[in-house]
């Protein structure tokens, strides 16, 4: 006669909860391969899915797990081995503090656009190009190849307006085309800290369908009332749009500028395709690049200067 094995069979709880960490590992691996296959927004998706998804339950399962081993008084190798998993399906959450890249590269990522910078005077960037080293814009993936620039005097700390070289200076098309959006009424926030402004955090913006690619390009931070075009207008390369303030999300004057696929009527920032751009007719390389350091309290710019030299 056979005998019957004396260990008690494993409850219901503990079969489903064995199961969720397992499943979470395998949704962040056939989400990481998605990003890697596919393009487009199927990629911006799952880059968010995976920051946010798998940490979450995640955290969820490893809590359960815990209060049910605490609970049961015992951890044998199964479970060990599933509390292992759960900890590993919390790995993507370590982008929150240690921010990568969104997965894009320039060769595979079209089009891409070469226009003139955004302003005649000389540009201080200071974030730009293509790695997280030097634009810390690239976290996110309309971004992935934003600049921000400013004009001397900066990043001194003030919380006087005037005082930065960037504010009023005027902000002229890189390229012809469509304005899709021109948004006006935004106040220009105290600079020196940064305003943390969520609600409207491209501040006063115009948003341009470029002729050449049918992609559009997002300028944004712009001083209040500076606006001159609106939606619907046509614009030629070098025309005047507005001037450099800081409305929006910000801690002192500049000019934002990002390419993208999508039309950002349609798509809210941060969740579009962020493109290639590249500037010519001026003195630094087609692709300048910022970058920042701290020396004690001192903040210290070692990104390009360049500055437009053409017509």
């Amino acid at each position: 006669m056979d005998q019957k094995d004396s260990r008690p069979a494993p409850s219901r709880i503990w079969r489903a909860l064995r199961l969720i960490p397992i499943s979470l590992m395998l949704l962040s691996l056939g989400t990481i391969l998605i990003m890697f296959l596919m393009g487009g927004m199927i990629r911006v998706s799952a880059w968010y899915m995976l920051q946010l998804i798998p940490p979450l339950l995640g955290l969820v399962s490893l809590i359960a797990l815990i209060i049910y081993a605490f609970v049961k008084r015992k951890i044998n190798r199964l479970m060990s081995a599933t509390l292992v998993i759960a900890v590993i399906s919390l790995l993507p959450a370590i982008t929150i503090v240690k921010p990568v890249a969104y997965p894009a590269s320039l060769e595979n990522t079209k089009p891409s656009t070469t226009v003139r910078l955004p302003a005649d005077v000389p540009l201080k960037v200071a974030w730009g190009g293509d790695k997280i080293e030097t634009n810390y814009h690239a976290i996110a993936p309309d971004q992935r190849w934003a600049y921000d620039l400013l004009v001397e005097p900066y990043a001194h700390g003030s919380d006087q307006l005037e005082e930065y070289g960037c504010y009023g200076v005027p902000v002229v098309a890189p390229a012809k085309g469509t304005v899709v959006k021109a948004h006006d009424g935004e106040p220009d926030e105290v600079p020196g800290v940064v305003s943390n402004n969520f609600t409207a955090p491209e501040g006063n913006h115009v948003a341009i369908q470029l002729d050449e690619t049918d992609t559009y390009l997002l300028i944004a931070h712009l001083k209040l009332g500076s606006v001159t075009v609106k939606t619907g207008d046509t614009v030629a390369e070098g025309q005047v749009i507005g001037a450099c303030g800081n409305s929006g999300n910000t801690s002192e004057p500049h000019i934002h500028i990002h390419h993208q696929r999508q039309n950002p009527n349609f798509f809210p920032i941060n969740f579009a395709e962020g493109l290639p751009l590249y500037f010519r007719d001026h003195d630094g390389p087609p692709m300048p690049v910022g970058g920042v350091r701290m020396e004690g309290e001192t903040v210290i710019l070692t990104g390009d200067t360049v500055q437009h030299i053409g017509k």
